[in-house]
């Protein structure tokens, strides 16, 4: 029996120079013409999981604490926590394979159930003050820190990985699957004036802060 393929809920309408499929996934790792940027990438070849338990504080996800505050990150370089409220926490993984799933029934695999897009590079941010009144430059939070509201009217969690004051930087971002395709042509409309561009995996990689 054929193995079944998985569908990303964006789909970008840049041409493929370069991608690959792994895990049923067909990902790009690069497109033609990309540009300096800033750029957009599709994420959801990467595993994220959901965390709800009463005792949420107690876990430890790929060997990390989950944060005691709501908003607070944790980031190795590969794994994501994100406290979101007193007994819930996202985890993002993003290397090149996600470990097992831990045998505990608090964990939802949310990988195929959401979007997740990665947005970065030069002006970024002045590509989502156009799309969402959430603070990204509050000088009162450190990176990596997480936002929970509306990205263009779609409640979204967002993680700050890397800012800097002229504006350069980057966030990822994840929301319900039906929001995709249009969520992902707002951003592109409003970046038009930026030089947003689509980009392939291996410009997310080589941009990735490390801890």
């Amino acid at each position: 029996m054929a193995e079944m393929r998985r569908e990303s809920p964006v789909r970008f309408t840049a041409r493929p120079a370069q991608s690959e499929v792994r895990d049923n996934w067909t990902v790009v790792l690069a497109y033609e013409d990309e540009g300096p940027g800033p750029w957009l990438v599709n994420l959801a070849h990467k595993t994220r999981w959901d965390l709800q338990d009463s005792r949420v504080g107690v876990q430890i996800p790929c060997d990390q604490a989950v944060p005691e505050t709501p908003g607070d990150c944790a980031f190795d370089g590969i794994t994501l926590i994100n406290r979101m409220n007193r007994t819930q926490a996202s985890i993002y993984h993003l290397g090149a394979a996600a470990p097992a799933m831990p045998d505990f029934a608090g964990y939802t695999d949310v990988s195929e159930a959401t979007v997740f897009l990665a947005m970065f590079g030069p002006r970024v941010f002045a590509v989502a003050e156009k799309l969402t009144p959430l603070d990204f430059l509050d000088p009162a939070k450190e990176v990596p820190f997480l936002l929970q509201g509306p990205f263009c009217h779609v409640p979204c969690q967002i993680v700050a990985l890397e800012r800097s004051r002229d504006g350069s930087g980057g966030f990822l971002l994840t929301c319900s699957r039906g929001y995709g395709d249009a969520l992902m042509h707002a951003i592109m409309q409003a970046g038009a004036e930026f030089g947003l561009r689509q980009a392939g995996e291996r410009a997310f990689l080589n941009w990735l802060p490390s801890t």
